[in-house]
């Protein structure tokens, strides 16, 4: 049966606004994952997808990258390893609502690119590969064999391989990972752009110059162990809500938990958690025992004057707060650290942080109390110019109190998306070390280029300027994820091809270059059966732990492949039956793949049989495991020295971060339902503290445009309704990907070059 879709886009004169939630979860988070199951699934496909998400012997949930339990930790699985928002992740992929030959028969793409992006997802799931041929408009179905010969056709015409790019998102799977990364190096470019460019590169670049390595240095069990837990620039409510579980527990064992951030977040404050009689009956557990709401940008400043305090109480009882012998011996550049902090300025910081001195003073003196700390953040830090500069000042607070390699400590950076670092441990990167690139070599017999390629940023300027003419997508939402959406969507549409290979309709799709290409393929939830019989998948998790997914629904349609096929597939269409690379035999048989990961991918030896353990395996973490920095040019761990820097915003001005609502997951939307703040049924919304909106001149309730000031002139989004909400002073929120309009492409964060989404001055200005 297909289930009918809303036949309306989104009508935000229905805009409802009630008071902000001071607790997550609860029966209604239970009720609100029944309730988008049976819309979507109908019951039986409810209860038999959700009780294998996340099980050893199911699938791994398509949201968000949480670590599950170990038993090798002495930890155990719950019968319900998921959440809210995982549960409605399940439910668009495993929907029952159908896009065939006849939606598109029936919708000109003049039609579909005025839709929005929650109209085009609740459609459903594409069940054969559409054409939209230049000048045509409507899609139409296209075979299989001839899409493949149409790409490979484009790409052999460019005059330079570097004139194409290949995106890819972080729900792809380990296996078609590694081999998308193949196909591209074979081709001949490293144009390799990812989501990772848009979301926590800023992490990477920072941990790999101070710590020697680009992934956080703790497990789920070092959570659950930790005395204090800084959550900074995260709302996990919403974006990792599988995290309240394990901050619950942390409590339980005694933990503090402190929190950074501009908005008040109800997971933060208390969680209701539905599997046990407290969170059902009872109030629930109180999380925070700090809340900082710091200005937008303020975190570095707030971070260099706990360091101020932490040196200066140092001073005053030598050897109560800095760890010495793990600072001679495993460290450098501390001393250089430690007078750059001496002296410090606290109009600056009280200007950058809008806290008074006397909290952040408690805010250190949980740090200096506490034995064993972990740093956990997210977006709220990645996302701006000083991004990097940031991280690294978190490191060097955990640095200094020998915080790293120890139970219970270390930093925790929150990626968002399922596999996103699976993506780059695989190698999709435009930057792989040469040591990758000679194996890759060594393996296949190939000679890959080492030139490096185009991030997300750089990408999108080449299409720009004629330079980016083909641009391939496994995965994704590249019109709605980047930034400065309008010139964003006219590059993807001077390009002579773009492909994408998707589950379900998106943005993306209605801004095609001159021929465009809809590839539909195999969702987590779904069985994947090649010539080898069927097959698993891998993927990795935000604690670095590597572990199967396996789908067992029925396809949704019997013309779906599996992103390892279609990959494969185009390699042949492309390189042809000479090419060294077996692409025939790897989509026939994953184990194949596997073996040559375990042979070219540092610590994935033994894939094959690792990863079958009943909980796969925890790729190596110098770092962590043993204290040691060797990925660093001096084989230590690094203090890093920064001004302080924060967003200059002119009088009457704001400044503007993008976030998600409850109701959605990167750029999918799945309703419109931000319960914990209060909205509903609208998306074209500005929070605004009340104070500037008196201010301001503004009523609460009143239709402003959002104009962005850049130095290269004005960016508007249209239409917002101001709802007025406990912001920090001086600071707004709208929700992405409808204000991804107003951030700049060249606005960008030092070293990383991700998009400043987090930091965008703007004004808001009255409309009729």
């Amino acid at each position: 049966m297909t289930r009918e879709a809303p036949a309306n886009d989104v009508d935000e004169t229905q805009l409802e606004v009630g008071k902000p939630k001071s607790w997550a979860a609860g029966i209604p988070g239970v009720a609100v994952s029944l309730m988008r199951g049976m819309e979507q699934m109908g019951a039986a496909r409810t209860v038999k997808t959700l009780r294998l998400l996340n099980q050893r012997d199911g699938f791994d949930c398509p949201g968000c990258a949480w670590p599950e339990p170990r038993e090798v930790d002495g930890e155990h699985r719950k019968l319900a390893e998921f959440c809210e928002n995982g549960a409605k992740a399940v439910a668009e992929e495993a929907t029952k609502r159908r896009v065939g030959r006849e939606f598109f028969a029936e919708h000109p793409i003049e039609e579909l690119a005025d839709k929005t992006d929650y109209w085009l997802g609740q459609q459903g799931r594409i069940t054969e590969p559409f054409v939209l041929r230049e000048g045509a408009s409507h899609y139409e179905p296209i075979s299989w064999d001839d899409a493949f010969t149409l790409v490979a056709d484009e790409l052999r015409a460019l005059q330079d391989p570097n004139e194409a790019i290949f995106y890819t998102s972080g729900r792809t799977s380990n296996e078609a990972a590694f081999l998308y990364q193949l196909l591209v190096r074979s081709y001949g470019t490293n144009n390799l752009p990812d989501c990772s460019n848009m979301c926590h590169e800023s992490s990477g670049a920072a941990l790999a110059a101070t710590t020697g390595i680009g992934k956080g240095s703790v497990t789920l069990a070092d959570i659950h162990q930790a005395d204090l837990i800084v959550v900074v620039g995260q709302n996990p409510g919403t974006n990792h809500p599988r995290m309240l579980s394990a901050l619950e527990e942390a409590k339980g064992n005694g933990a503090k938990i402190m929190a950074v951030n501009p908005l008040p977040e109800a997971g933060l404050m208390r969680f209701k958690n539905p599997q046990n009689v407290r969170g059902v009956i009872g109030k629930g557990t109180p999380l925070a025992d700090e809340f900082a709401q710091i200005r937008l940008g303020g975190d570095l400043a707030l971070f260099q004057a706990i360091g101020h305090l932490l040196l200066q109480w140092e001073q005053e009882t030598p050897g109560t707060i800095v760890d010495r012998a793990f600072v001679e011996s495993s460290t450098e550049g501390f001393e250089d650290y430690a007078k750059h902090l001496r002296e410090i300025d606290w109009i600056e910081v009280a200007a950058a942080t809008g806290l008074p001195r006397e909290q952040i003073e408690r805010l250190a003196r949980m740090i200096a109390t506490s034995r064993r700390t972990i740093y956990c953040w997210a977006m709220g830090l990645t996302q701006h110019k000083h991004a990097v500069q940031t991280i690294s000042e978190v490191a060097n607070l955990a640095l200094m109190r020998g915080m790293i390699g120890e139970p219970g400590a270390g930093l925790c950076p929150v990626r968002g998306h399922s596999n996103v670092q699976g993506d780059r441990t695989m190698g999709i990167w435009e930057k792989m070390p040469e040591s990758f690139m000679d194996s890759l070599d060594d393996e296949f017999g190939i000679k890959v280029p080492r030139e490096h390629g185009y991030d997300t940023v750089a990408a999108i300027r080449a299409m720009r300027d004629g330079k980016g003419k083909v641009f391939f997508a496994v995965g994704g939402n590249f019109a709605s994820a980047t930034p400065d959406t309008e010139l964003t969507e006219k590059a993807l549409k001077s390009c002579s091809l773009t492909a994408h290979v998707s589950t379900k309709l998106n943005r993306s799709h209605v801004v095609p270059g001159k021929t465009a290409l809809i590839l539909p393929t195999l969702g987590r939830t779904e069985r994947d059966t090649q010539s080898g019989g069927d097959q698993f998948v891998t993927v990795e998790d935000s604690m670095s732990q590597v572990h199967t997914s396996r789908g067992r629904l029925a396809p949704a349609s019997e013309r779906l492949l599996s992103e390892v096929a279609i990959i494969c597939h185009l390699a042949e269409a492309l390189f042809g039956a000479g090419h060294p690379v077996p692409w025939r035999d790897f989509h026939g048989d994953y184990d194949l793949v596997r073996d040559r990961i375990a042979r070219v991918v540092p610590g994935c030896h033994d894939y094959n049989a690792r990863v079958r353990e009943p909980d796969g395996f925890v790729l190596p973490n110098a770092p962590r495991d043993s204290r040691q920095f060797n990925g660093t040019a001096n084989g230590k761990a690094n203090f890093t020295v920064s001004g302080l820097e924060y967003p200059q915003v002119p009088e009457g001005r704001l400044l503007l971060q993008t976030m998600r609502s409850h109701d959605q997951y990167n750029t999918t939307i799945y309703g419109l339902s931000d319960r914990y703040r209060g909205i509903e049924d609208a998306r074209r919304v500005v929070l605004v503290n009340p104070d500037d909106l008196v201010s301001l001149g503004l009523a609460d309730g009143a239709m402003v445009d959002l104009v962005s000031e850049w130095r290269d002139g004005d960016r508007r989004a249209p239409n917002f309704r101001v709802v007025s909400y406990p912001t920090a002073q001086g600071c707004a929120a709208a929700y992405f990907p409808e204000a991804n309009a107003l951030v700049p492409l060249d606005s960008v964060a030092d070293k990383s070059n991700t998009p400043v989404s987090k930091a965008v001055v703007v004004r808001l200005e009255p409309v009729s």
